[in-house]
C-alpha cells in the first residue's frame, strides 16, 4: 500500500511536469496573437510609463536602440500574480472570494518546497537541520501549510457556493467547475485532517517527503493522510490537462499580447510569420467575417462584409 502511495505522488508529479511543458510549448507555438497596443506597456522606461507614451514617440525611434525596463514589468508582475490586483480592482466581491483560494494554493506550494529543502538538507547533511535552521525551517513550513491548508480549503468551498448560488455566473458555471472545486475541498480537507488527527508515533511530514524520495517502503503512512496525499497528486496531475493550467496561459497573454511591442521591419521573423498567417483559410461561426474556410485571411482582412463583399 505504501509503495502504491509513492509511485501515485512521484508519477503525478512527473505528469504534472511534462503537461506544464506540453501545454506552454502548444501556446510558443500557436501563430502570433493580435496585439492591444495599448500604452503604457510596463517594459517602457519610467519616464514614458508615467505618461502613457511608447518608444514610437521618439523621431527616428526606428535608428535607436530599444531598453528594456525589467523592474517596470515586475512592479506589475508581482502584485498581479501574489495579490491578484486586476481583480481587486475591477470585481472585488469575486476577488474576496477568489483570492483566498488561491493564495493558500501559492502557501501550499511554498510549504512544499522548504518541506523537501527539509527532507534533502536530512538526507544529505543531517548535522544542518539539527540546528537553529532545522528548526525555523520546522516552523517556517508548518505555519505556512497550516495558514495554506486552511486558506485554500476555505478559498474552494466559498468558490464552490457562490458558483452554486450566483445568478450571475451560472451561464458560466459547468459541470467541470463544479467538479474541480469539489476535488480541492476533498483533497485538502482530507490531507489537512490526516496532519493533525495522525498519532503522535506517525512519522512526521518531513519523514514522509523523505521516505518518497528514498522509496522507504518500511514507513508507514496513516490512512487518512495517505489519502489526503493520493488525491492532492492526482490533482496535481489533472491541472495541466484543464483550464486550470491559466497560471501557464496567463504569462503568454501578458508578454506575447498585452505588452508585445515588438516593432515589424522589413525581413525580420515577425514580418515572415505574418506574411504566413495571411495565406491561412480561417473558419469562424460568424456569418458577417465571412470566414467560411474558402478564403484567405488576407482576403477576409480586406473584405467589407457590410456592403456586398466589396473591397
Amino acid at each position: 500500500m505504501t509503495a502504491l502511495v509513492y509511485v501515485v505522488i512521484l508519477g503525478s508529479v512527473l505528469v504534472f511536469i511534462i503537461g506544464s511543458v506540453a501545454r506552454a510549448v502548444r501556446y510558443a507555438r500557436q501563430p502570433m496573437h493580435l496585439r492591444w497596443e495599448l500604452y503604457p506597456v510596463p517594459h517602457e522606461e519610467p519616464q514614458r510609463v508615467r505618461h502613457g507614451g511608447s518608444y514610437f514617440e521618439e523621431v527616428d525611434w526606428w535608428t535607436k536602440p530599444r531598453r528594456f525596463n525589467l523592474l517596470g514589468e515586475l512592479r506589475v508582475m508581482v502584485p498581479e500574480m501574489l495579490f491578484m490586483k486586476g481583480l481587486w480592482e475591477f470585481n472585488r466581491a469575486m476577488w474576496a472570494r477568489s483570492f483566498p483560494f488561491h493564495f493558500g494554493l501559492y502557501l501550499l506550494i511554498a510549504t512544499i518546497g522548504f518541506v523537501a529543502l527539509t527532507a534533502l538538507l536530512d538526507l544529505l547533511a543531517p548535522c544542518v537541520v539539527c540546528d537553529t535552521l532545522g528548526m525555523g525551517l520546522h516552523w517556517l513550513y508548518t505555519a505556512m501549510g497550516v495558514l495554506g491548508l486552511a486558506s485554500a480549503f476555505i478559498g474552494a468551498a466559498i468558490l464552490l457556493f457562490r458558483r452554486l448560488t450566483a445568478e450571475d455566473l451560472k451561464a458560466y458555471t459547468t459541470p467541470g467547475d463544479i467538479f474541480n472545486l469539489c476535488w480541492f475541498i476533498a483533497a485538502f480537507g482530507s490531507l489537512f485532517a490526516g496532519v493533525f488527527l495522525k498519532d503522535p508515533d506517525s512519522p512526521s511530514t518531513v519523514a514522509v517527503v523523505r521516505a518518497v524520495l528514498t522509496f522507504d517502503t518500511s514507513v508507514r503512512i496513516p490512512g487518512l493522510l495517505a489519502m489526503g496525499l493520493v488525491l492532492s497528486a492526482l490533482l496535481t496531475a489533472y491541472i495541466p490537462f484543464t483550464h486550470m493550467s491559466h497560471f501557464i496561459g496567463k504569462y503568454f497573454t501578458y508578454h506575447s499580447v498585452r505588452w508585445n511591442d515588438h516593432p515589424v521591419r522589413p525581413g525580420d521573423r515577425i514580418e515572415k510569420k505574418l506574411a504566413e498567417y495571411l495565406t491561412y483559410k480561417p473558419t469562424w461561426a460568424a456569418r458577417h467575417v465571412c470566414a467560411d474556410g474558402t478564403k484567405t485571411w488576407a482576403q477576409v482582412a480586406t473584405t467589407d462584409p457590410t456592403h456586398g463583399g466589396r473591397k
